[in-house]
């Protein structure tokens, strides 16, 4: 059984709240230390990447939001035209080679297959692309604390991580960690939270909340590809609440 998405609605409201707003200024410390600019690239973000994007999009050649039609969809960037398109995690719609970096947050650890998830993006990403993938740790307190989304889905070790790396044919490199204060909405905790950020990058570096990796797009092994059919059945997802669907209808006989 695949890990249910998070959703959209709930998303937002983490990260509109503080304790979201710190666990975002976390993550984006360790993900500065990885990617510092990003010039004239293209950039695709994949989950709900919307609080880490805006950092990168100024660079860039253009940036997208791509999120799971699981989770559902906001317009980015605000106010602006709309940079947000609703996928399929193993269908993107975009030819081969051409993207130049991937972001992944909240993304992997809810996907039906991780494999065909990374196999898509190692068909869309340009030769030398890289991706980082963001995931809760599973030896962190995060994953086990389901007031937060890192609580939700499939948590990684960091050798299940790369693993699944080199099996579809990437390169790990670079890695950071972050999330080492406790996922509390104490306030008296969370102002303690840069003693234990500092603190935990130093002493207990294997049970951070979230396994941050950089990997790069490797060439010199092709996979195969295999003709398939798609496997989605789309159906109207904004229908009013006792309106029956297509299927709904066929099953009747209307």
């Amino acid at each position: 059984m695949s890990p249910m998405h998070a959703d959209i609605v709930d998303l937002r409201q983490f990260y509109h709240s503080q304790l979201g707003r710190f666990a975002e200024q976390s993550i984006s410390m360790a993900l500065s230390s990885l990617w510092a600019r990003l010039p004239e690239e293209r950039l695709v973000g994949l989950g709900y990447t919307i609080p880490y994007l805006d950092r990168f999009r100024a660079d860039t050649e253009r940036t997208f939001a791509f999120m799971p039609a699981g989770q559902g969809a906001v317009n980015w960037p605000v106010a602006e035209l709309s940079s947000t398109a609703l996928v399929f995690d193993e269908e993107l719609p975009l030819p081969d080679s051409s993207i130049d970096r991937v972001l992944m947050v909240h993304s992997l650890e809810f996907a039906e297959n991780p494999r065909e998830t990374m196999k898509e993006l190692w068909r869309v990403l340009a030769p030398g692309g890289r991706l980082v993938i963001v995931v809760p740790n599973r030896r962190g307190v995060w994953a086990r604390m389901e007031h937060t989304p890192f609580g939700s889905g499939r948590p990684y070790s960091r050798g299940q991580l790369t693993s699944l790396l080199r099996e579809t044919n990437f390169t790990p490199g670079a890695s950071a960690e972050a999330l080492f204060f406790p996922p509390s909405k104490l306030k008296m905790v969370l102002k303690l939270r840069s003693g234990f950020e500092k603190l935990g990058r130093s002493l207990w570096p294997v049970f951070s909340g979230v396994i941050i990796v950089e990997a790069q797009k490797r060439l010199y092994q092709g996979l195969p590809v295999a003709a398939r059919a798609s496997r989605r059945v789309f159906v109207p997802v904004l229908a009013p609440q006792g309106v029956p669907t297509t299927r709904e209808s066929v099953a009747k006989g209307r």
